[in-house]
């Protein structure tokens, strides 16, 4: 019971108010009486009517219990990472309650507990002769009063919205001094009429047992079992059952985990609890629940005990502290969990939720072992971090969630970049993320699946050429028209590519032509149909260097959009919690995953297949690369290198790394972190750790076949532009699907300027995307032999060669008289084993030329 003193001023003021509130005569009888009453239903007489007057019905609603957070271990057991409480108590049954404790509350609180109605009469009359006529304080409540009171200061702690409100309601539930307490104290006692008619005793001494206080934010004796002792209720002992309940009569003064205590403390043996524990002991003996000998045992062993703090917030969660913060946010911000966010916050600290998470620890431990190994917590000259974050494709669960940094709240600890931090670099700045880094080239698989969901293959041929780019489409808010230069990472220009090879070397100039052939509002809605949005809540910018990654966004949703290519086009939100149960054991609703078909199987399997290179030899990931199972996936470097990222996997496990700056620019080409390598480096080492852990635990498929039409290269007939303008020419070829740069001017009778002949040639079949030379005429005929044997140069006509194999062509072209033939090289897509064809010719079939003239052929070759 809580301590009160009384003053002399309050000793007479309670005198006064408890002859004022009724007689104390009359407050006796009632009290004698009514227990009887309530059992017969007899109507009490005037004497009592005051007292029948009140209240008698009392709600006894959930106490508060700590929420649990679990992950499951390798050998499939549960591992709590943290607890989270106002008040720490985990509520138990009356089996799992050591008959000792039950014996030794009723023993030394209420030993006429199960005769009585709710009131001891007896204990009544004494504390009221002993407080009002003279004499120390009593009590003179039954385990039913105190149950009584104990519900009532729970509900004011659930109910109040303030620190004010609820002193003051505490203390009018509590209040033991004047009028107030007398009218307190009878309430209280028609209350605990009330109580006794709707639950049995063992109800009610269990009730009391689960809600008591035994010492700060311990509450409830299987909390304090475990916190005091460090065994379950189920197993106290005598004298380790006396202890608390002693405890539980004056809780802030003999508690016991306070050693350093002069007065009830390691250094007197814990006086205070020791003298009230033996009364306990005692009173278990009279009341004959031991023997003498256990009586003298349990009181010959001293007060020893075996502190055992409760995890309480995500600090304790070591390694798993920010996936477990992350869990904590899915609480504060789904609306499952209340109302408001007050609503949801408390019902994380007082709902007695058990919550179960997707959590590997197996796969937690290696992703920060490898990014450990790799990276240290902090640095002098660079605000370094990295984060990995591993999502199961086809389900959203969340596998694993590291970082390199100390998880803490501690504000003297925290500043950006520094060992501390409680913000979580794998997630939204919503669920106690940052705003998100710089993906690079990460980004550039969005545009490659907008341009298969628009029917264009890997095989067609883009030009990789450096060159200033001036228009894009984007139907969503006006064509864009600002010049954009960009550049590749190796200073290359390669010319003609396929986007299979592009996607393999991560050629920006490539990808950004293929972007001009799409529409840009239709690839950033491809994206965030896959999953990525940006981390600060703020819709995805869109404009030519977004379209290379300069949004800001978290591992999270890279992970998301990469294992949706994965899992055959299913986009599957994040879902962190696999069960939640309440404190009645019940299986409570929990967030699920929201999963989609952002694009079509056809479309995610060819997208793969492209992306199944990057991991291949000579791709941008290979040296990241282990073996035992397909992988796929994109790397990513930011402007200057602040930023690097690979984010891929299996059919089974797909991650996402960040390495860069917290803040700053530093490029991660020139930071050298452990092992003397740079951060730029150092993402294959922690990539190839985890997937080597992904791997042996869950294995990985083949990817689902990509779709025939999607890779092979449509072929299409070049139309006929000759004797149109420069600029028309260039439209009609444009709208067939081609690529057109413009040649140097042949002799020609078309006129000047208009378009003599292309290269290759109207008719000829060429793959989509191909890029066709046009030539314009000088509008001069060629000049025709003027006598047999002058030496003068012959026009004539050149044949037609696409298709062909070389040696067919270059002896087609001697027989027209064109001897002068050099190559041109294509690669083939992937490297793929074809016979080596001509593709394009120029000038092209059909024209008129000087047969000493030179004549290019393209041949497609497996490697250039």
């Amino acid at each position: 019971m809580p301590e009160q003193k009384r003053t002399a001023r309050g000793v007479l003021g309670g005198f006064l108010g408890f002859i004022g509130l009724s007689v104390a005569a009359g407050l006796l009888v009632t009290a004698a009486i009514t227990p009887a009453l309530a059992v017969t239903g007899v109507t009490a007489n005037n004497a009592i009517s005051v007292f029948d007057g009140l209240p008698d019905y009392l709600k006894v609603g959930k106490t508060m219990e700590k929420t649990n957070i679990w992950a499951t271990a390798s050998d499939g057991q549960q591992t709590l990472l943290a607890s989270f409480f106002d008040q720490n108590r985990e509520e138990v049954t009356w089996e799992q309650v050591s008959q000792y404790a039950k014996d030794a509350a009723v023993a030394a609180e209420d030993p006429r507990f199960y005769t009585h109605g709710g009131i001891d009469v007896m204990g009544t009359t004494r504390a009221i002769l002993s407080t009002y006529i003279g004499g120390d304080t009593q009590g003179g409540s039954s385990i039913t009063q105190q149950y009584v009171k104990n519900v009532l200061v729970q509900q004011c702690e659930i109910d109040s919205g303030s620190q004010e409100e609820l002193d003051a309601c505490a203390n009018e539930a509590t209040t033991a001094d004047g009028m107030e307490g007398a009218g307190r104290k009878l309430k209280e006692m028609r209350y605990a009429i009330g109580v006794e008619k709707d639950y049995s005793k063992d109800e009610i001494l269990l009730g009391y047992l689960n809600i008591a206080n035994f010492g700060a934010r311990t509450y409830g004796i299987q909390a304090a079992s475990t916190y005091y002792f460090g065994v379950n209720a189920a197993d106290l002992n005598i004298e380790q059952a006396a202890t608390l309940i002693a405890i539980v009569n004056y809780p802030s003064s003999l508690r016991i985990d306070l050693p350093e205590s002069e007065s009830n403390g390691a250094a007197n043996g814990y006086a205070m609890t020791l003298d009230r524990r033996n009364y306990v002991i005692g009173k278990m003996l009279a009341e004959g629940k031991i023997t003498q000998e256990q009586h003298d045992a349990a009181r010959a062993v001293p007060v020893t005990p075996a502190i055992n703090p409760p995890s309480t917030g995500c600090q304790t969660a070591g390694d798993s502290a920010y996936f477990c913060d992350y869990v904590t946010r899915i609480v504060k911000n789904d609306p499952v969990f209340g109302e408001t966010p007050e609503d949801r916050a408390a019902t994380l600290r007082r709902g007695g939720l058990q919550i179960y998470t997707t959590l590997d620890l197996d796969l937690q431990a290696a992703s920060a072992a490898a990014i450990n190994e790799y990276l240290p917590k902090s640095m002098e000259s660079v605000r370094i971090g990295g984060a990995a974050v591993t999502v199961q494709p086809g389900t959203g669960r969340v596998l694993a969630m590291a970082q390199n940094k100390t998880y803490s709240n501690d504000s003297d600890k925290t500043s950006p970049g520094g060992e501390f931090t409680s913000v979580n670099y794998n997630t939204d700045y919503k669920y106690g993320g940052s705003s998100g880094f710089d993906v690079g080239s990460t980004f550039k698989s969005m545009i490659l699946l907008d341009w298969l969901k628009n029917g264009h293959s890997l095989r067609e041929s883009v030009s990789g050429e450096k060159r200033t780019f001036t228009r894009w489409t984007d139907s969503c808010s006006g064509n864009y028209t600002k010049s954009y230069t960009p550049v590749n990472y190796d200073g290359t220009s390669p010319g003609m590519i396929t986007p299979i090879e592009a996607s393999k070397r991560s050629v920006n100039t490539a990808f950004i032509a293929m972007a001009q052939k799409l529409d840009m509002c239709e690839i950033f809605q491809t994206a965030a149909d896959m999953g990525v949005h940006r981390a600060d809540g703020e819709d995805l910018q869109r404009h030519p260097a977004t379209l290379l990654g300069s949004n800001e966004i978290a591992p999270l949703s890279l992970a998301t959009a990469i294992a949706g290519i994965a899992a055959q086009g299913l986009s599957c939100t994040p879902v962190a919690i696999d069960k939640i149960t309440g404190p009645d054991g019940e299986e409570i609703a929990a967030p699920k995953s929201q999963c989609t078909q952002a694009v079509t199987p056809e479309v995610a399997n060819t997208a793969a297949f492209a992306l199944e290179t990057v991991f291949e030899s000579g791709g941008t990931a290979a040296r990241a690369a282990v073996p035992g199972a397909p992988l796929m996936g994109k790397t990513g470097t930011a402007d200057e290198a602040r930023h690097s990222w690979i984010t891929g996997g299996t059919t089974e496990a797909v991650t996402s790394l960040w390495v860069g700056n917290v803040v700053g620019d530093s490029s991660m080409y020139d930071v050298r972190v452990k092992k003397g390598v740079s951060g730029f480096s150092a993402k294959f080492g922690i990539f190839s750790g985890i997937l080597r852990s992904s791997i042996a635990k869950y294995g990985g498929e083949r990817f689902a076949a990509p779709d025939d039409a999607l890779i092979r290269a449509k072929q299409i007939r070049v139309p006929d532009v000759t004797g149109q303008s420069v600029e028309a020419a260039k439209t009609a070829l444009s709208r067939a699907g081609f690529s057109t740069q413009v040649g140097s001017p042949v002799a020609s009778r078309i006129g000047a300027g208009l378009v003599a002949s292309t290269s290759p040639g109207a008719g000829a079949s060429v793959s989509t995307g191909s890029t066709i030379t046009i030539q314009p005429s000088t509008g001069t005929a060629p000049r025709a032999p003027e006598a047999p044997g002058e030496d003068q140069p012959q026009a004539g006509t050149v044949p037609n060669v696409v298709g062909k194999s070389p040696d067919a062509a270059r002896s087609e072209l001697a027989a027209a008289g064109f001897n002068n033939v050099k190559d041109a090289c294509q690669a083939a897509p992937g490297g793929a084993s074809l016979p080596e064809i001509v593709t394009a010719q120029n000038p092209g079939p059909g024209t008129e030329t000087d047969p000493a003239g030179e004549v290019t052929i393209t041949v497609l070759k497996q490697k250039c």
